[in-house]
């Protein structure tokens, strides 16, 4: 039986530069690794999966989960419990973090492949702090930099799909650190209402977290638990690799 941490992943500012033939979007972004995790907790043997912990509703545990598809590609059988802090669905990269655990257990190393399974998988396996390229198998390392980061998760979620859909489809230009943020934003219109109540109780402008639903802001905002109450707020930290 093995422990494996599985931090949360976020995208501090994404460009998407193109697309290839086969629908893969072509990316150049800086991302870091932070305190939040999961927990995996791995037992050689049958495949199987379970999930428990605040966010574990609404996790898949069959093929649908990349927990059990970077099994397969590793090519490996085992039986894994996730104990799910990351919030499922929140563009945190928890599913990706999950996978790339798997695949350190595994001793996989082929990012290439990694990345065709998740975008955010090859970094997750590295960690830390990094510029991603390609279609996210290209990481260039950049120092680590301490700083704090509070996390506001809306009461729904946004399907990475759709917004890389409705991004295809968008003719506007958008001058944020995110391009992906309008495209969210035509996929689930709430999320406008809740950068704008975040900016509000906050008094800085977030930024949306990979795909959404969680928007992000640098530093620690102590009132905006009171203000934004529906919501899950986390404070965190980034994580060295």
């Amino acid at each position: 039986m093995t422990h494996i941490i599985a931090p949360a992943k976020l995208t501090l500012s994404l460009k998407v530069t193109g697309v290839r033939e086969d629908g893969f979007h072509f990316i150049d972004a800086e991302m870091v690794s932070l305190q939040l995790h999961d927990v995996l907790t791995i037992t050689e043997g049958e495949t199987g999966m379970s999930v428990s912990g605040t966010f574990a509703d609404g996790v898949p545990t069959d093929n649908n989960n990349l927990v059990l598809r970077a099994l397969q590609l590793a090519g490996k059988t085992a039986h894994i419990h996730i104990e799910k802090h990351i919030p499922h669905g929140g563009g945190l990269g928890g599913g990706s973090s999950d996978a790339a655990a798997v695949l350190r257990w595994a001793g996989y190393t082929d990012l290439v492949a990694a990345s065709r399974l998740g975008a955010d998988i090859a970094f997750c396996i590295h960690g830390g702090h990094a510029r991603v390229t390609g279609i996210g198998e290209i990481l260039e390392p950049l120092p680590y930099v301490s700083r704090h980061i509070t996390l506001v998760v809306p009461p729904f979620g946004v399907a990475t799909p759709a917004v890389y859909a409705a991004f295809d489809s968008l003719t506007v230009s958008h001058d944020g650190p995110n391009d992906l943020e309008p495209a969210a934003i035509a996929v689930e219109p709430r999320l406008a209402i809740w950068r704008d109540r975040i900016r509000e109780a906050s008094g800085q402008t977030p930024v949306l977290a990979g795909s959404g639903a969680t928007w992000w802001l640098d530093g620690v905002h102590p009132r905006i638990h009171e203000a934004l109450s529906e919501a899950t707020v986390v404070v965190t930290q980034t994580r060295p690799v």
